[in-house]
């Protein structure tokens, strides 16, 4: 599935997609220092654009530039409303958008300060992430040789473009290993994270989930918490080894490209039913329902456009 659109908002104005570029020696490009967020938008019931959890992630992409020591030349609100005029521009009812802030060319080196800050905010269709049998069906993980970065190295809360190699990396190996995602451990042995999702585990009675510290606190992840505490299920936030998983009643990842995925396996293991068991179909459903305005205890998560 393909990236493309109409019109990329570019450092305060819309442009032609194809007028979308940048230099080959732009740094972030050469050293990954950048931040970016994922978000979606969903048809709304009367035909309008909802953009989900909004201000959260502008916050979320701002507070990593601030950590990067990166200054962003448009503020929140600005940022808001970027977002909400490219899909306007691009007539998009249901998409993904793709917020960036990066340095561009000048300096070289690691030390170099004095680059331009650039501000994109692009948009695109985008179905399901894992594919849409996963979404039904279940998907098969596979433990990662590649560890989770350790805490010290990098910034877990941050969604920093340089982070991502270790995700993909682990993401090629599963797949190349003919499995959908990979499951990553920290450098303790501990679950941590999907590629580029948190991770659910349903047992006994109970929902474990890592604790925000070796991970990304994601969006979705704190949609499913609120979800959970709703259907007052108990939730246990602590770590846990893959073990855990091996002898679960469900697992399902989530996150704002990945949605409410359903996990069938692990390691060549199956998980409970094998497939989507009947919380993960609740909690699904009700997120899918929820990002739609069809929720009313979850709608002020939504900015229409």
């Amino acid at each position: 599935m393909g990236v493309e659109s109409e019109q990329v908002w570019f450092d305060g104005s819309l442009i032609p997609y194809d007028q979308a570029n940048v230099h080959v020696l732009s740094h972030t490009l050469h050293y990954g220092l950048g931040a970016f967020e994922g978000i979606r938008a969903y048809a709304q019931e009367d035909g309008t654009a909802g953009i989900w959890r909004l201000e959260e992630h502008m916050i979320r992409l701002l507070q990593t530039a601030n950590m990067l020591r990166i200054q962003c030349p448009y503020n929140k609100s600005e940022l808001e409303e970027a977002c909400q005029e490219v899909l306007r521009a691009n007539a998009f009812t249901d998409a993904y958008l793709r917020p960036l802030i990066f340095l561009g060319a000048g300096q070289m080196g690691l030390g170099a300060r004095g680059n331009t800050v650039h501000t994109a905010i692009a948009a695109w269709h985008w179905g399901a992430y894992l594919g849409e049998k996963g979404l039904k069906d279940g998907i098969r993980l596979r433990t990662s040789s590649f560890q989770r970065n350790h805490p010290n190295a990098v910034m877990p809360r941050a969604k920093v473009v340089g982070h991502y190699v270790n995700s993909i990396l682990a993401r090629y190996e599963a797949n190349d290993d003919g499995f959908d995602e990979a499951l990553m451990l920290d450098t303790q042995g501990f679950v941590a994270e999907g590629t580029g999702e948190n991770v659910f585990v349903f047992h006994e009675g109970r929902v474990y989930t890592p604790p925000a510290v070796n991970i990304l606190p994601g969006l979705t992840r704190k949609t499913v918490l609120e979800m959970l505490a709703h259907e007052a299920i108990p939730v246990v936030e602590q770590c846990f080894g893959r073990d855990l998983l091996y002898v679960a009643d469900e697992v399902f990842l989530c996150g704002t490209a990945a949605e409410i995925t359903p996990v069938g396996e692990l390691d060549r293991r199956i998980i409970g039913p094998g497939g989507c068991g009947p919380l993960t179909k609740k909690i699904q459903g009700l997120y899918n329902d929820a990002v739609r305005g069809k929720v009313p205890w979850l709608s002020h998560h939504i900015t229409r456009c």
